[in-house]
């Protein structure tokens, strides 16, 4: 394998941040210290696309970002500087673009159906919708749009507004009605695709269609530019997007390490997933990578910072006070038992079907009802706790119960193969697999966590707000797995799918330590806010928004108003995505846009944010330095090197400016310890816990590296006494550039010093 990275960071290229501007950030990267830059995708997606994870043609690198020369260009550049780059890859899926023609595999399936060679690129269901493709693009029901005269008959072609469609071959002269009966798709209105979508898609977006990269000449057409440039040396290393959504994930790491292997550099490339891991869940030990892209070092990092009985004590005063009913775990299972049974009811419609295929296969299968396999998935999904198994498909488990008892047996022993092996049986349980990681995703982070949200830093990729806290004996026996088992796994604090950056969540975690006081603030600013009812009518809303306004203050109307309606939409609870209730939207956005307006309660706002600055900036560089000296590879997000308080998508994908004025303050400590920790990164040793005060995570690397990391500041201020380490020798705190002499009070990474 290639020799691990330093450090590595990530840039999101898009048409306002393309391959020549990473290019002149190239100098100002390397000076920062890290080895490699973390690209985000490169091949071609959707024009204007501000992330690429929507790939339209795997056989460019994107022209919207200056297309191969540029990122050949760049690599020359970062080379010349001693950097390589690492590409974020898209196994999983592909767009369903507008106009569909961008993507040509796609259209050809539309146009050939079932009998086009490209067919076999994706995950349809040709059982299903009478064999046919069912797009749901329509803005109202069939009957509407052809009374309305919005589909137009273009030559080859069928027109509904900015989407064109192939026609199949000897239909472009017949009737409307008889024309969309005979194409190898259905169109149909938009509000059918949870229902009666018949391909699978990443998790329920239904732009965005599976790719069955386990087929091996789908493999190689989807991968076939990114393992040339690897083979050429223009590219590192990959970071694989969603291996939960493949059907083989650790078949796809082993074909995808072989393959690099194969290549002319003859050695396997660097390799990362991402993978998250819920609770005590381990990555599986046969995965051909080097570890994960870091979410659960962001979990470890966060809560070893956070007071846990202050979380669970502010835990009680926001159910008083806002009525969320149950807790974190309650609000998972609601949310993962709802997308089960509504938004993923075609994935789970389509499990359905494949358990009557077997059931009618066995005469000691037979005559399980559909309703009560349908019921039994659902119970299932909604008690489980980890995001996927990982069943390989190429197993050949023995069968170890002869006949089951009921549906609910007869599902549960299908999904671990105890059933027995077949082609249906093993495509069950890859299916079960697949659809549990969009159930986990969309149901617990992208609905339970805009629910029950009593500390907003909990509620993260990954997270696991049940639970808040780790203690130091936790943490280190964590960092002491991590070396151990998978020393090159990445570790992150930000990144583009975090729902809060870590300076955000580093601010919101003092609301633990002082949880009395938040609500007493949450009451004032509630009365200066005004109105008939003193706060909005929803509490719960109300709670977001105060939170939110800390984690990002200062916020502008417009940012604010965007992450406040996604997350009300996400949560589905007054309003969604597909049904907005347009007056409580009103009335919340209105309430926040007053909230900004009203001088006395922004006053008091920044009044309280500044009161909670310098420990928040005490968790900040104490973060900060855990991520970048614990076991692992850290990737910076972009801009992360120096404050950075951004929210939810699109909120922290904006384009960054490098090389701008010498900060001050705050931002110089913290880019100070960032380019200090990242200069000893060659000297770090074996990681060994060091026993400390319970306010300090105190660990060594190796014999000349020492890390001092002070935790819950808030309460750490309250105290007589100083905070000091007693450390034999002599040692230089790099940070503070002096030399140590037992008090802490800051984050300190001390160096041994000669005698």
């Amino acid at each position: 394998m290639t020799a691990l990275p330093r450090a590595t960071y990530r840039l999101q290229l898009q048409p306002g941040f393309t391959l020549a501007d990473a290019e002149a950030a190239v100098p100002y990267l390397a000076g920062l210290g890290v080895s490699h830059l973390h690209l985000s995708p490169l091949l071609e997606a959707v024009p204007g696309s501000t992330h690429g994870y929507d790939t339209v043609d795997h056989a460019r690198i994107s022209e919207q970002l200056g297309g191969e020369r540029a990122l050949r260009s760049l690599a020359a550049a970062a080379r010349a500087h001693g950097l390589g780059l690492i590409a974020d890859v898209v196994p999983n899926h592909m767009a369903v673009p507008v106009p569909e023609r961008l993507n040509s595999a796609l259209w050809q399936v539309l146009r050939d159906g079932a009998s086009s060679p490209f067919a076999r690129w994706f995950d349809i269901d040709w059982a299903a919708q009478g064999g046919r493709v069912l797009l749901p693009v329509l803005g109202d029901r069939l009957g509407a749009v052809l009374a309305a005269g919005e589909l137009k008959v273009d030559q080859e072609t069928l027109r509904y507004y900015e989407h064109v469609l192939p026609l199949r071959a000897g239909t472009a002269g017949l009737p409307l009605p008889e024309l969309l009966a005979r194409q190898h798709y259905r169109l149909a209105w938009w509000r059918l695709a949870d229902g009666e979508v018949n391909y699978r898609r990443f998790f329920t977006v239904n732009q965005l269609i599976a790719v069955r990269v386990e087929d091996p000449e789908v493999f190689a057409a989807t991968h076939g530019v990114l393992l040339r440039l690897y083979g050429e040396g223009v590219l590192e290393g990959f970071r694989v997007d969603h291996p939960d959504g493949l059907a083989d994930p650790a078949g796809y790491l082993g074909r995808l390490a072989a393959s690099t292997r194969a290549s002319a550099r003859g050695r396997e490339a660097y390799t990362v997933v991402e993978k998250i891991l819920s609770g005590p869940e381990r990555l599986p030990a046969d995965w051909a990578c080097a570890g994960t892209t870091g979410y659960d070092a962001l979990r470890r990092i966060d809560g070893v910072l956070t007071d846990g009985p202050g979380a669970r004590r502010l835990a009680a005063l926001y159910a008083s006070l806002t009525g969320a009913p149950g807790d974190a775990a309650s609000a998972a299972r609601a949310g993962r038992a709802e997308l089960a049974a509504g938004e993923l009811t075609a994935e789970v419609d389509r499990l359905v079907r494949l358990a009557g295929r077997i059931s009618a296969a066995e005469v000691d299968l037979a005559d399980f009802p559909a309703p009560a396999v349908r019921q039994a998935l659902l119970e299932l999904y909604t008690r489980y706790t980890v995001y996927r198994p990982y069943a390989h498909p190429s197993a050949t488990p023995e069968r170890t119960v002869t006949v089951p008892a009921d549906a609910h047996q007869f599902v549960e022993l299908l999904t671990h193969g105890q059933l027995g092996s077949s082609p249906l049986k093993d495509e069950f349980r890859t299916r079960f697999a697949q659809t549990a990681a969009a159930v986990a995703a969309k149901g617990v982070e992208d609905t339970a966590f805009y629910r029950y949200h009593p500390l907003l830093s909990l509620n993260e990729v990954g997270g696991d707000p049940a639970h808040p806290g780790v203690e130091p004996a936790d943490f280190h026996d964590w960092c002491a797995w991590q070396e151990r088992h998978w020393p090159g796994s990445m570790t992150v604090l930000s990144t583009h799918d975090t729902k809060r950056s870590a300076d955000a969540r580093a601010r919101l975690a003092v609301l633990a330590e002082l949880p009395e006081r938040w609500v007493e603030e949450c009451a004032a600013w509630s009365a200066l806010a005004g109105g008939p009812a003193g706060g909005l009518s929803d509490r719960n809303a109300e709670w977001l928004l105060w939170q939110t306004l800390v984690a990002a203050w200062p916020i502008g109307p417009e940012r604010l108003v965007g992450v406040l309606l996604k997350s009300l939409r996400e949560a589905k609870l007054a309003t969604s995505w597909t049904a907005p209730d347009t007056g409580y939207e009103a009335e919340v956005t209105g309430f926040a846009r007053r909230v900004l307006d009203t001088p006395e309660l922004a006053g008091r706002i920044s009044a309280f944010v500044d009161f909670l600055a310098p420990f928040a900036q005490s968790n900040s560089l104490s973060a900060a330095l855990l991520h970048l000296t614990v076991p692992g590879v850290p990737d910076l997000y972009q801009g992360s090197e120096l404050p950075l308080h951004t929210l939810v998508d699109p909120d922290n994908r904006g384009v960054v400016s490098f090389g701008g004025p010498v900060p001050a303050g705050f931002a110089a400590r913290k880019l100070h310890l960032t380019r200090t920790a990242l200069a000893v990164r060659d000297r770090l040793g074996p990681y060994r816990p060091l026993a400390a005060d319970p306010h300090l995570v105190a660990f060594q690397r190796g014999p000349d590296v020492t890390v001092l990391a002070p935790r819950l500041p808030f309460a750490l201020a309250q105290r007589t006494q100083p905070l000091v380490f007693d450390l034999p020798g002599r040692w230089r705190d790099l940070l503070n550039e002096r030399a140590f002499t037992g008090a802490v009070d800051g984050a300190a990474l001390l160096i041994r010093e000669s005698d």
